[in-house]
């Protein structure tokens, strides 16, 4: 059967530049690769040979020019063994992993997220909940909290073995901390590679354990770290202590520690955005003269002149009194939410003073009061 074209093949035209190759070949590497086809392993091999033909001679500047003016025919001496003059062999390749490794560098892991080289990993990251009362979260805190979390066994060095001794190579493995599994599969070998069962990854086997940590070389301890909440924080907010989770393995960097905050209710004081609110009840005396009371704000209490007629539900702003911009300059308002409180269970003579009062106030006097009435006048006499 004649070869398709290799252009074809990956699905580009003549003018595809060597990023573009590499792209087509990465995805249809991805898509054809045996491991991912379990169920019809025998006809993606298939496919994936052709791929990895069409990459071996487009992704090489001089083979490229060579196809571009030759064709298939510029390759035909190595007849039967493909544009390179040697068979096409999974074996050359191991696993999935290994043919990311060579043809893209830096590891498997790099551009998908999976392994790390040597083996290191990132430690896990740890996290706790604290408490902070309205005022805490307002203007911020430092706090000392006790964490556990696991340390290097001071007794063997964290190397897990019986102090005198260290541990050995792997005969399993060599010290790769890898072991390769081959199948025969219609196309030729098929390799993997995976973890050792014996070292666990580890590249080393421990012959005699440490009696501090029983081999593991790491033992559950506590710690103190020191927690600064900024200025400005809010319920539900997370701070990340950068280094302070899980340590790492094999070399790997520390994990961190996140640290969710709650903060209680306040008696008085509720929280929008960067402004505290609160209710001021006044009674109606004080609404109407305007009066000087005292109030509580975050800094202590100060004094607010309530101005003559007041209306209920008014509102008042305190300016810069509220919670401090978080890592930033300034702070919101504290503001006042006027309600005007009606006595009840008036006495007699109380009723008859309220109504000898009212006697005396012009409709003018009561704010939106003569609209009102006007209105309604209008409404049922048809004005």
């Amino acid at each position: 059967m004649a070869k398709r074209d290799y252009y074809e093949v990956l699905g580009l035209d003549r003018n595809a530049s060597e990023a573009e190759i590499k792209k087509a070949y990465r995805k249809l590497a991805r898509q054809y690769h045996p491991d991912l086809n379990p169920d019809n392993q025998e006809k993606a091999a298939e496919k994936f040979k052709e791929v990895h033909e069409a990459y071996e001679v487009l992704g090489n500047k001089e083979k490229r020019s060579r196809y571009d003016q030759f064709g298939h025919a510029a390759f035909d001496a190595g007849a039967g063994a493909g544009p390179g003059g040697a068979g096409y062999n999974f074996g050359n390749f191991g696993g999935f992993e290994d043919i990311f490794d060579a043809f893209f560098g830096g590891g498997f892991g790099s551009p998908f997220g999976g392994r790390q080289s040597g083996g290191s990993r990132r430690g896990p990251d740890l996290q706790m909940n604290i408490e902070l009362s309205f005022e805490e979260a307002a203007f911020g805190i430092e706090r000392e909290a006790t964490i556990q979390r696991w340390e290097d066994c001071g007794e063997c060095g964290g190397s897990g073995a019986a102090p005198g001794t260290k541990p050995v190579t792997c005969y399993k493995c060599g010290g790769t901390g890898q072991v390769r599994v081959t199948q025969n599969i219609a196309f030729g070998q098929f390799s993997t590679v995976t973890t050792c069962d014996n070292c666990h990854g580890t590249g080393k086997t421990i012959e005699k354990p440490c009696s501090a940590c029983h081999g593991k070389g790491k033992v559950r301890r506590p710690r103190k770290v020191s927690i600064k909440v900024p200025a400005g924080v809010d319920n539900n907010s997370a701070l990340r202590l950068s280094g302070e989770g899980e340590l790492g393995t094999q070399g790997g960097p520390p994990g961190d520690l996140i640290v969710r905050i709650r903060v209680r209710p306040h008696k008085l004081f509720k929280r929008e955005k960067d402004h505290v609110v609160m209710d001021v009840p006044i009674s109606f005396v004080q609404a109407a003269l305007g009066d000087e009371i005292e109030i509580p704000t975050l800094d202590g209490k100060t004094k607010f002149k309530i101005p003559e007629g007041t209306q209920p539900n008014a509102v008042f702003h305190l300016r810069g009194k509220g919670i401090p911009h978080l890592q930033g300059y300034g702070r919101g308002d504290q503001i006042l939410n006027v309600k005007v409180v009606i006595p009840t269970k008036l006495t007699e003579k109380q009723k008859e003073m309220l109504h000898k009062f009212d006697t005396t106030v012009q409709a003018d006097q009561y704010q939106n009061r003569k609209g009102f009435f006007e209105k309604m006048k209008d409404a049922f006499m048809g004005g």
